[in-house]
């Protein structure tokens, strides 16, 4: 049952991302970001159930197996995220991606900045893939930065949704301004 859950959590996350309504493209874009957080969390909840029901007939491999399929639903939300934007522009160029750093809870974090080369405030939309030392993606988050005035720049913070350890890397996945 978990694993509907989970493949129901990261259909709808896509489905909302791309959804068209009358809204502005920043409305939709603050939106999709915010259910892919949603459906990201709800996605790992899933998971941990679902490690849980394999764990005792699977054992560790039905706990890799369940890693995998979660880091997968956070990967496909992500990407959800940025690909639901309608008209925004690659702005792959404009992020910057600090040292990974894995705080006292298990999650990874890197600093990002923000330089917006455009000649109008734009928000950002930003995916961030942790890959391990080997380039294995592990995991990924959607990170909105809003309002960055032509010529400035502006910090964020991605967190990864999953315990992360070991070398960790991040990098840009995709990033869109609007």
């Amino acid at each position: 049952m978990a694993a509907g859950t989970l493949a129901a959590v990261v259909l709808g996350a896509a489905v909302l991302a791309g959804c068209s309504s009358g809204k502005s493209a920043n409305s939709k874009a603050s939106e999709a970001a915010g259910a892919v957080q949603k459906a990201a969390s709800v996605a790992a909840s899933a998971a941990s159930e679902l490690a849980s029901a394999v764990g005792g007939a699977g054992g560790v491999g039905g706990a890799i197996a369940s890693a995998e399929a979660e880091a997968s639903a956070a990967i496909s939300a992500a990407s959800s995220a940025v690909a639901g934007i309608k008209g925004g522009l690659d702005a792959k160029a404009d992020v910057a991606v600090g040292a990974v750093t894995i705080g006292s809870d298990g999650k990874a974090q890197a600093k990002l900045t923000v330089t917006n080369h455009g000649q109008q405030s734009y928000r950002y939309v930003i995916q961030l893939n942790f890959t391990d030392g080997s380039g294995k993606l592990l995991d990924a988050t959607a990170v909105t930065v809003q309002d960055v005035a032509a010529g400035q720049s502006a910090q964020a913070t991605a967190r990864s949704h999953l315990d992360l350890s070991g070398t960790v890397k991040a990098e840009v996945g995709n990033a869109v301004r609007y």
